[in-house]
């Protein structure tokens, strides 16, 4: 990365001629060449870009080895579980970034220095930036700061900051289109095309981008493991009770005998009870998992417009602006309809029952879903014939920044300045289909008598195909919800020379910053008033506004000594004033001892916050349907867990009926700010007897280490954690059993997970980087690049000290932490030809074998561990091969043509058996199949 030093004329024209080039470095306001090496600082350019086959920004900084499990389209969950316990809504079809662990809501995202525009997919207020609303083709280089920052920054910038810098002109158009495909796998093609000009002249420069992604979808019946199995390795054990066929537990008031039964088949008219029912058993479970996909598709549109222009010599004013347009959807298998106490849901479902007088009803006698008087326990049906739930977002993405620029001279000393504009607004709307009323259903399941005008008695008895048009008309509808994020800030920079010091000038950054956050969510009607069959929620609505200032200060120390070429003291102070709890300061010092011209060793000590978002302090209650053991299912082998049940209201024979609990989430008004501790240490080391030698032309080690301490971490608690604690206590009053309550029947219809300043959470771990480039020869060059990223301790705790069971080499719920990263990049070039070869690799994980348990995948049943409490399965080692090549054709034209192939030798990612969907975690892995694609470049 280039910078640009100080002049040494020492002339007044020319001291106070612009000087606007001068660079700012991120994790540093002052601008200087020195700054560049005072901060742990990662740089993609974008011809890295290019070289990576990926036309995602959140796929390619997913490559990170610091990286952690980061949202992208491989996920598949909207609508399918609810909302997650984070406050963030569940972010279909976006891409986000996670650094050391911590989650996408603690990194901080930039666009040339500013704030951007929070995500939005229509299912809540999130806290993270989707990074699908960058489109590449505007990107010059990403700087990733991997160090806290919040004494200069603010908010979020916990885990690191990412700056996403734009192109500000090119030299004539370019145009670019791609195709790729997904070979082993049916769908998957993904399809690029950019367009872009610029120019510039005396006074003025310019650069426009227009860029076109379609991505299409690939099911998950397309691979065995994601379609044979809910949970591989389980066959039909942990799939769904709601059939198509049906299932119905209740207490037969005739005979007082408990059933668990699902028809033999399919009949036209009533089966005949109890000949035509049998024993529910594991085989009459639904395979729902061939419905979801393994890849959503996406379709996303962009435009792009930058223009700076010299007012004078020393002032130069910028406006840029963005229109981004996705469209994206989801898929999951046709929605379910669990009616009954038992189904847990919390809402009116629970209270739907039969009546005697439905013309379906088989049994000659109600089915009353009162849980203190009644007899039914549950039924399970999945109407097949409505089709699958298919969710379609809509998301557009505006921003508009403009600012001014400016330098001048006093003396000896150079002075930069900038004010800025900008605001930025992300509209979502979703559609969903194939969702059901259940107001409508307990209508047309209760007194034929009271079924009049529209409603159409309902059959939920007769099996697959029985439930006819006119029924589905009655009971389906359409689902319409909206979310919006907006931002608007102002800021205003300047940095320069304060003075001179005996070893060089103490050098200066100041300013002043205001923001405002606006954040709404809408669900529809049906959603609101509680009759929706699907994920219950209600509106969200807030905002927030926010004024900071702040001083950074580099001071030289020592010059020219004895193992000291360079001592630097960085000091930096930001007070931040918010709407919604007050204020709070931070303050971050630094340390630059460069020993000599080769090494140089650096340091930092920060602190740092994150404020409540707007998601996370006015989130209504909203639902997430967990996939829970409850331990207090039968049977129970052991008496001092059997009589803890017991303490907790929970009958004897209490199985559990269905795998997903329901969780109650939401935000909280009381939530304070996250603070932080930040320490990096690190050294850079680029020998001079490895410059321009016969083997190497420049060679680099950069080691460093980091330790974050995270306490008041906003989050809910683990759902399983808490449950098992729960039971363990056997106490209905302790800590871990409030907010979880079960009715007559033993069945949890409450469970209370909302946002709360948990605890704390402690991690540290080591950077180790080298980067080779060789001389030219006339076999060409070569270059490799190897960066590790070695995770020493991941350590979370709730407020009693308890802790949780997410940690270094164990996969938990699609979030792994990898014991180590590597990626190495192997690069030659001679004339037109550029070969790249890629290897990354993942460490081997444990993970509870949960739902496994007792089946053959459960590989290591008998290593036992707090966090693994059902056995360990072993994730193995996963190195992945990515391979690319280009040739500039000799001919007039400026063209280029590439290949690449990325997973080359079609690995497949490891079992998992706590992942959500698919059997893999897609926040660590690739797809299973080798991805290969063509690109094509053009200058004109």
């Amino acid at each position: 990365m280039a910078v640009q030093a100080q002049q040494n004329d020492s002339s007044t024209d020319s001291k106070q001629a612009t000087k606007l080039e001068a660079v700012e470095v991120t994790g540093s306001r002052i601008k200087g060449a020195d700054m560049a090496t005072q901060v742990p600082i990662l740089t993609i350019t974008s011809d890295d870009i290019r070289k990576s086959g990926l036309t995602s920004i959140g796929d390619i900084l997913q490559q990170l080895t610091s990286s952690g499990a980061g949202l992208n389209t491989k996920f598949n969950s909207a609508g399918n579980f609810g909302f997650p316990p984070d406050g963030s809504g569940v972010g279909s079809g976006s891409a986000t970034l996670d650094l050391r662990n911590l989650g996408a809501k603690r990194v901080l995202i930039l666009v040339d220095g500013i704030r951007w525009v929070n995500e939005s997919s229509a299912s809540g207020v999130s806290a993270a930036v989707d990074l699908n609303t960058i489109p590449t083709g505007i990107i010059d280089r990403i700087e990733i700061l991997q160090d806290g920052a919040s004494a200069l920054y603010g908010s979020d910038a916990i885990a690191g900051v990412v700056n996403i810098i734009t192109k500000h002109t090119q030299k004539g158009g370019a145009a670019s289109v791609y195709y790729g495909d997904y070979g082993n796998l049916a769908g998957g093609s993904t399809h690029n095309a950019d367009l872009s000009f610029g120019g510039q002249g005396d006074r003025y420069e310019f650069f426009v981008d227009f860029n076109y992604v379609k991505q299409n979808s690939i099911s998950s019946s397309a691979w065995g493991r994601s379609s044979d199995e809910c949970v591989p390795g389980t066959g039909l054990a942990n799939c769904s009770s709601a059939t198509p066929t049906g299932r119905f537990m209740f207490t037969d008031p005739l005979t007082g005998q408990y059933m668990n039964i699902t028809p033999n088949g399919t009949f036209n008219g009533k089966p005949a009870y109890p000949g035509d029912f049998h024993k529910f058993t594991t085989a009459d479970r639904f395979d729902f998992a061939p419905y979801n996909m393994l890849l959503t598709p996406s379709e996303r549109s962009a435009v792009f417009a930058q223009t700076r222009y010299k007012i004078t010599d020393q002032v130069t004013w910028y406006v840029r602006g963005l229109y981004n347009t996705r469209k994206s959807t989801n898929q999951a298998a046709p929605e379910p309809i669990f009616l009954g106490p038992g189904a847990g849901t919390g809402g009116l479902a629970d209270t739907v029952g039969v009546d005697a007088t439905n013309p379906y009803n088989p049994f000659g006698f109600s089915l009353n879903a009162d849980p203190n008087t009644g007899n039914l326990v549950m039924i399970g049906r999945r109407p097949v014939e409505g089709g699958p739930r298919i969710y379609r977002q809509d998301v557009d993405t505006s921003y508009f920044a403009t600012g001014l620029q400016g330098s001048f001279g006093v003396g000896q000393h150079d002075y930069y300045w900038d004010v800025n504009f900008a605001s930025g607004d992300n509209k979502a709307t979703q559609d969903v289909r194939g969702t059901y009323n259940i107001a409508h259903i307990q209508r047309a399941l209760g007194p034929v008598a009271n079924c009049t005008d529209s409603c159409v008695p309902l059959n939920v008895f007769g099996g697959p195909g029985t439930i006819t048009p006119a029924m589905l008309n009655y009971i389906l509808y359409r689902e319409h919800d909206r979310s919006d994020n907006k931002i608007k800030l102002w800021t205003a920079n300047i940095s320069g020379e304060l003075f001179d010091l005996p070893t060089g000038p103490l050098s200066f950054a100041a300013g002043g910053e205001h923001r405002r956050y606006d954040g709404s969510y809408e669900p529809d009607a049906v959603v609101v008033a509680g009759e929706s069959n699907g994920v219950p929620s209600l509106p969200i609505s807030g905002h927030y506004s926010v004024n900071e200032y702040y001083v950074e200060l580099d001071a030289p120390l020592l010059k020219d000594l004895t193992a000291v070429k360079a001592l630097e003291l960085s000091a930096a102070m930001r007070y931040s004033d918010y709407s919604t709890f007050g204020n709070t300061t931070n303050g971050k010092v630094g340390l630059r001892w460069q020993v000599f011209d080769d090494l140089t060793l650096r340091g930092t000590w920060s602190q740092g916050f994150r404020a409540p978002t707007i998601g996370e302090l006015y989130g209504a209650p909203a639902r997430f349907d967990a996939t829970l053991q409850d331990p207090c299912s039968s049977p129970l082998a052991n008496p001092a867990l059997a009589s803890k049940c017991a303490a907790l209201g929970v009958p004897g024979n209490y199985a559990q009926p269905n795998p997903q609990i329901s969780v109650r989430t939401g935000g909280n008004r009381k939530l304070d700010p996250e603070t932080a501790r930040n320490l990096t240490v690190g050294a850079v080391y680029s020998p001079g007897w490895a410059e321009n030698t016969p083997w190497s032309s420049k060679l680099d080690f950069n080691l460093g280490y980091y330790r974050i301490k995270l306490d008041k971490a906003i989050q809910a608690p683990d759902a399983q954690t808490q449950l098992d604690r729960c039971v363990d206590s056997g106490d209905p009053n302790s800590t871990f059993c409030t907010g979880i309550h079960r009715n007559a029947t033993g069945n949890i219809d409450g469970f209370n997970n909302t946002l709360q300043n948990l605890g704390r959470i402690k991690t540290n771990g080591f950077d180790f980087g080298i980067d080779w480039r060789g001389p030219q020869t006339n076999i060409g060059q070569f270059t490799a690049n190897l960066q590790n990223t070695y995770v020493a301790e991941y350590k979370a705790t709730d407020s009693n000290g308890n802790q949780e069971p997410r940690t270094v080499g164990i996969e938990v719920n699609d979030s792994a932490i990898p014991r180590l990263t590597s990626m190495l990049d192997i690069g030659w070039n001679h004339g037109p030809w550029t070969v790249d070869y890629k290897v990354r690799y993942f460490s081997r994980l444990r993970e509870n074998c949960a739902a496994a348990a007792g089946f053959p995948i459960c590989n290591h049943p008998d290593e036992i561990a707090p966090n693994r409490p059902d056995g360990t399965h072993y994730l193995g080692a996963t190195t992945y091969h990515d391979v690319r090549a280009s040739w500039k054709l000799p001919i007039q034209l400026d063209l280029t043509l590439t290949a690449g192939v990325n997973n080359l030798f079609d690995r497949k990612p490891p079992i998992c058996l706590s992942c959500s969907l698919n059997g893999y975690d897609a926040a660590t892995y690739d797809l299973p199949s080798r991805f290969a694609y063509v690109q094509a470049d053009l200058k004109f």
